[in-house]
């Protein structure tokens, strides 16, 4: 992925680092993640590929392939949200003080 028009190189850190959590998490699915990033699933393994050791990268594959969660075709018709209602919204600027 060395052309000049891939998403993969215009990511911030932050950007990379919450794909990344993205990737792992059961729930979100790979249109989710080409919704609010623009990267296709092909686009979303070769970041995983490319950040993640080795055998994270194996594990994290073995793990998806053939999770229906993770494609929003795949998904029971009842799930229609890319999160869980009870989930907490993230904003980047405000930081939770506790």
């Amino acid at each position: 992925m060395t052309n000049e028009s891939s998403p993969l190189q215009h990511l911030s850190a932050a950007d990379i680092d919450r794909i990344i959590e993205m990737g792992w998490e059961d729930r979100t699915p790979f249109e989710a993640i080409e919704t609010q990033f623009g990267l296709t699933e092909k686009d979303v393994i070769a970041l995983m590929r490319r950040e993640m050791k080795l055998t994270s990268f194996q594990m994290w594959r073995k793990r998806m392939s053939g999770r229906s969660t993770k494609h929003r075709a795949l998904r029971a018709e009842e799930i229609d949200a890319f999160r869980c209602s009870r989930q907490r919204s993230i904003s980047r600027n405000k930081i939770s003080k506790r």
